[in-house]
């Protein structure tokens, strides 16, 4: 199997957007060493030729076997889905083979929020093959948990944290699009989201970070969701009419004994203005962060995942973003 320079060994699972993204930010960094890519959909395929670039010599797999094989010892970076229960048979097999996991499944970020058995069950499993699991990325993983909880170090006692994430989804992958409805009339958003096949995956596992890291107790998370509707007919790629779904507005909340102490709110949409992502923290003394334009989503959320690759094979157990180095490893 080809490999490329020296460093830690990495398997890269997943070649969506995000996952050609992090197997490009791998091949950029001499102290990575990129042993095997497994995506079942491009089987046998070159890598170079998928990522229009060449260097790798690599063949994607479709069973992750042989190149977990190849890389004990190293660094699963897993791009795959935003479930646990879809992500963990994967993991699973990664950890038993010996190696460390990032993921960008939104439910690993905080899964102890909504799957605490598996949480406890994979911690244990982590332990047992002395490896370390954690979910990552941007949205989850930095822009509204770890970043306000950074912040949170320059204050005294936290007494409520808000953060905002506002992007436009001009231009973003359909994927993307499809994910948070674009193009759905109300009543198609509303059954879509009955079915759990719409909205943005790890908002109330943000909450759940952002308090946990910002010293703020809290005893219940709650979030909704509602489409954002079109006020006028938009052209371009994906032109959509008047009343139909451009975008979504979710909120989390976090509770403490009745009295909400942390507010997230993320909206995306087709058109949205001001992107921007904002965190304000009521302390002595107060703070407030504004990040113009905000960070970049599948650029940011690959990079994030390959600088986790380089801490975690010294750390042990499932483990969040709280627990990576705060600069680069």
């Amino acid at each position: 199997m080809a490999e490329h320079g020296t460093g830690i060994p990495v398997v890269v699972a997943g070649l969506g957007d995000v996952g050609r993204a992090i197997a490009r930010s791998v091949l950029e960094e001499a102290d990575l060493r990129l042993v095997g890519v497994v995506d079942p959909a491009f089987a046998g395929r070159k890598l170079d030729v998928l990522l229009g670039r060449p260097g790798s010599g690599l063949v994607v797999e479709g069973d992750a076997s042989k190149s977990f094989a190849a890389a004990r010892g190293g660094v699963l970076l897993q791009a795959t889905t935003s479930r646990l229960a879809e992500a963990l048979p994967q993991i699973e097999q990664a950890v038993k083979a010996g190696l460390s996991v990032a993921s960008a499944c939104e439910e690993l970020a905080y899964p102890w929020l909504a799957h605490e058995e598996e949480a406890d069950a994979l911690d244990a499993l982590c332990e047992r093959h002395d490896v370390a699991v954690t979910g990552a990325g941007v949205n989850p993983g930095f822009a509204l948990d770890r970043l306000p909880a950074f912040l949170s170090q320059c204050t005294g006692t936290v007494r409520y944290l808000e953060a905002r994430r506002v992007g436009d989804l001009t231009g973003r992958r359909p994927a993307l699009l499809r994910k948070l409805g674009v193009g759905l009339t109300p009543e198609q958003f509303q059954k879509a989201l009955d079915d759990d096949r719409v909205g943005h995956v790890g908002l109330a596992e943000s909450a759940a970070l952002a308090a946990l890291g910002s010293g703020l107790e809290v005893d219940e998370v709650e979030e909704e969701i509602e489409p954002v509707l079109a006020t006028r007919d938009l052209a371009g790629p994906e032109p959509v009419k008047k009343g139909r779904t451009v975008g979504v507005r979710q909120v989390a909340r976090g509770w403490s004994e009745g009295r909400e102490v942390v507010r997230l709110e993320l909206l995306l949409a087709l058109g949205a203005e001001d992107p921007h992502d904002e965190v304000r923290i009521d302390a002595d003394p107060p703070l407030r962060l504004v990040v113009p334009a905000g960070l970049p989503g599948e650029a940011a959320a690959a990079w994030a995942l390959v600088h986790a690759a380089r801490a975690l094979p010294v750390l042990r157990g499932l483990i969040t973003v709280l627990d990576l180095p705060s600069g680069r490893a």
